[in-house]
Order: C-alpha cells, then sequence, then structure tokens
C-alpha cells in the first residue's frame, strides 16, 4: 500500500520568490516527525481570493499570507482568533471543513516578533518606548502583542495619519487595559530617541529608504526592520551608522512560523537551532 500524500501548506504573496518560509517548514517538519509539503503560491495582485480558493479546493490544509493580501486573508476566513480580530488583518489561514465551523484566521505576526525582541534580541519591552512605523497589515498583526508586552508608549507613525489612527482606534481599550500610552502621528511628528523602533513598512522590499529621519533612534537602543536578507541591509546599515542596535526580521519570521505550525500541526517546534541554520545561511550568501 502507498503511503498516504504529506499535507500540503504554501506561503502566498506577491512576490513570493525570495521567501523562506518553505525552508523554515521543511525543517520544522524534519525536526517534529511531521509529514508535510509546503511550497510557494505565487498570486495576482487582483487574484488573491480565487488562488487561495482553488488551493483548499485542491486538498491543501493551510497556508501563510505575505504582503500584501493579509487585510484579504481575514476577510475570507468564517473563524477569526482574537489577535486577528484584533488586528483585521491574517498571515496564516487553517482550511478547516465547514462542518468543523469554516476557515479559520489567525495572525501569529506579533507574537513571533515580540518572542524575537525579548527572547533572541534579550530587549525588555516593558516600560519602554517604542515606535512603529506603517500602517499596512504587518504592522496592524504586530500592534496587538505589542501592546501585551507593556512597553510605556508605543507611537504608530504612518504617510496616511487617518489609517494609523483607525488601528490605534481600534487597539484603544486593549492599550488602555495594559497601560500602554498609544498614540497615531504623521511621519514629520515620530518624534524622537525610542528605545525600540520597529519599521513595518514596505519600504525595504520596494528598494525605498527610510522615510523618517534618525532622530527616532536612541543611541543603543534597538532598531527592528521586519524585512530580512538582502532588503533588510540598506535598513540595518542606516540604523548601525546612528548608534542603534539593529536587527532584521529574520528571527520574527521563524516565530511566527513556529507559531502557524503549531496551529496546523498541535506541535511547536524548537525554534533556536532553526533561526541559528537560518542566520548561517542568509550571512553565507551576503
Amino acid at each position: 500500500m502507498n503511503p498516504p500524500s504529506p499535507d500540503r501548506y504554501a506561503v502566498a504573496g506577491n512576490p513570493v520568490a525570495h521567501s523562506r518560509s518553505p525552508h523554515i517548514h521543511q525543517l520544522f517538519a524534519r525536526q517534529t516527525g511531521q509529514t508535510m509539503d509546503y511550497g510557494r503560491l505565487l498570486c495576482p495582485l487582483d487574484g488573491f481570493v480565487a488562488e487561495v480558493q482553488a488551493f483548499a479546493a485542491s486538498g491543501a490544509k493551510g497556508c501563510n499570507v505575505t504582503v500584501p493580501f493579509k487585510f484579504e486573508a481575514f476577510e475570507l476566513a468564517a473563524r477569526r482568533t482574537p489577535r486577528a480580530e484584533l488586528a483585521q488583518a491574517a498571515n496564516t489561514l487553517r482550511f478547516d471543513a465547514e462542518a468543523d465551523g469554516g476557515w479559520l484566521a489567525d495572525n501569529t505576526d506579533g507574537v513571533g516578533l515580540v518572542r524575537d525582541i525579548t527572547v533572541h534580541a534579550g530587549v525588555a519591552l516593558a516600560g519602554r518606548r517604542v515606535l512603529l512605523l506603517g500602517a499596512g497589515g504587518a504592522a496592524a498583526g504586530v500592534l496587538g502583542p505589542l501592546i501585551e508586552a507593556r512597553p510605556a508608549e508605543i507611537v504608530m507613525a504612518n504617510r496616511t495619519v487617518d489609517k494609523a489612527q483607525a488601528i490605534v482606534d481600534r487597539h484603544a481599550a486593549w492599550a488602555a487595559l495594559h497601560g500602554v500610552a498609544l498614540k497615531a502621528r504623521g511621519l514629520s511628528e515620530a518624534g524622537s530617541a525610542h528605545d525600540v523602533f520597529i519599521n513595518g513598512t514596505a519600504a525595504s522590499l520596494a528598494g525605498g529608504g527610510v522615510p523618517v529621519g534618525p532622530e527616532v533612534l536612541q543611541p543603543g537602543g534597538l532598531a527592528v526592520d521586519m524585512m530580512y536578507g538582502p532588503a533588510a541591509r540598506p535598513f540595518l546599515a542606516w540604523a548601525q551608522a546612528h548608534g542603534a542596535i539593529a536587527r532584521d526580521g529574520l528571527g520574527m519570521l521563524v516565530e511566527q512560523a513556529a507559531e502557524s505550525f503549531a496551529l496546523w500541526r498541535g506541535v511547536r517546534p524548537d525554534t533556536a537551532p532553526v533561526l541559528a541554520q537560518l542566520r548561517a545561511e542568509v550571512d553565507a550568501t551576503s
């Protein structure tokens, strides 16, 4: 008798060829003894819904979602986790049958970012001043877990203040519950000397410069770009040149992937050896 086919998953986005998610999940599967196949799903900018629905109809079990489809992914699911509801954006879909309640949407970005900052970078967030740049799906996804870490203040800065304000308003009660001062600002009002600066925009992926000045950095503070690899290098160089400790998004990528893996497979992988392997591979190609 032939063995059963492995359960299929993918990362859906545009662009997606650069994604290391298939490699990460392959390492997780090997480590935990899971049988799964994880690939890439390049979706047309106007065809995300149809592409993902066709993937699910082919028998796939779930997918991760990257730029620019996280808001659309949220709308696709019949059920949403509380953190996805708060973000109104999803980076993880589990294709549950209608008999089981229908598709489940989750957002693992925020917990991945917080774990990377606090565990791998060793930087406490409690009581700190945090600047979060951007108001897209990535920034919306991390705000709730950042608030849970109880910094003193979070400023969400964006070119279009109204977009940031809408996300801040949705998180206002959550921030009040955790004693966090939460504000929306324009780029020119981002403030100065933040202990932690998180770039949640797509500027790095698009090859753009950092859209705020170096005054936002605290000398010796932490500056994190959610991107990794070549896309993050200009940001990292900029942060280092202005006295900050620079960190890319590779650790966040591994940690959010582990959370998705646990949602799909019911087992949590050990992220430390996987992150160490990926870091060595990225450094070798730099």
